[in-house]
């Protein structure tokens, strides 16, 4: 076993593919693919599972990519100490349904850093994709939610893929609306009062379902329905089409607070908050900042942590 062939794993999983991660170790296909399977050989275990749609780490290589990355970083701490090298890149990636604080943290984690180089990566996306890239090791950490309705589906998901979710705050429901939208100076809204404004959603995929969905409650039926795959989409057609969407309620600078507003939504339901990640990974030193900063934000915004 080589470093050289602890590089060329983790730079596999960073990339998701054995082509692209070739073109970037500047190591043709076949030599890669050979080294992995030496490496497996050797090791007598099965490090990434091949098929036609591509590659993914088994239970034991996401196991092994964790030890992998340890000894990297000491590898990188003792040239840094005797010949005088550039401190290992640091690297973090986080995947996260579409809200603005999991955002902020992550400008206060790159604004704390003080690197010289790193490579970070922040994924708003769909929630099981989120969930996948967990499992796949693409991301460290995962950011989503719980209700009463979808918990039971999503958290047998997590035990298949081996991923714990850790709490951090319940959030009662909101709205986001345009400041002319009637229903802006209530201090309270109904699902029947939003019924004739456009209700936007963010689009979970041909496998989604209810139980994936972003939005904690939705309208029973909406005459007006746009899906949507980014936050700027969505804020922009709030404001433009006078469209509502359901949310936690807590927005920062990033939100024109000029044009949109929260208006807490008439509802028992709640979110609960939290991250997930991978039960065999250990956590790097950037992964663990951005979860401290992480717990600022939120707190900073009013919410009580769940410890």
């Amino acid at each position: 076993m080589t470093l050289l062939q602890l590089k060329y794993i983790v730079k596999i999983v960073e990339c998701g593919s054995m082509n692209e991660a070739s073109h970037e170790l500047y190591v043709s296909q076949p030599a890669l693919s050979s080294s992995v399977k030496e490496l497996e050989h050797e090791l007598g275990i099965e490090i990434f599972t091949r098929s036609s749609q591509g590659i993914a780490l088994t239970v034991d290589g996401a196991e092994f990519l964790t030890y992998a990355r340890q000894v990297l970083d000491q590898a990188s701490l003792l040239e840094e100490r005797y010949k005088n090298a550039k401190p290992r890149k640091q690297l973090c990636s986080v995947s996260t349904q579409h809200y603005m604080f999991a955002v902020e943290a992550f400008v206060e984690m790159i604004n704390s850093i003080k690197s010289d180089e790193y490579e970070f990566t922040i994924r708003e996306t769909r929630t099981k994709d989120i969930i996948n890239q967990v499992a796949n090791m693409q991301s460290e950490i995962g950011i989503l939610y719980l209700s009463d309705f979808n918990k039971n589906v999503i958290n047998k998901l997590l035990r298949e893929k081996h991923l714990v979710f850790h709490p951090l705050f319940r959030a009662n429901l909101h709205v986001f609306i345009s400041r002319d939208n009637p229903l802006a100076g209530k201090k309270k809204v109904t699902m029947e009062d939003l019924k004739p404004f456009p209700f936007i959603q963010y689009e979970q995929g041909s496998e989604g379902s209810f139980y994936f969905a972003e939005e904690a409650v939705w309208p029973e039926y909406s005459p007006k329905q746009i899906n949507v795959t980014d936050r700027a989409t969505i804020l922009n057609f709030i404001i433009g089409l006078n469209g509502y969407t359901v949310c936690t309620g807590i927005d920062n600078g990033d939100l024109n607070n000029e044009k949109i507003v929260t208006v807490p939504l008439d509802t028992d339901e709640t979110m609960l908050l939290g991250w997930i990640t991978n039960e065999r990974a250990k956590l790097s030193t950037a992964a663990q900042t951005y979860l401290d900063k992480l717990r600022t934000v939120i707190a900073s915004h009013g919410y009580k942590l769940i410890d």
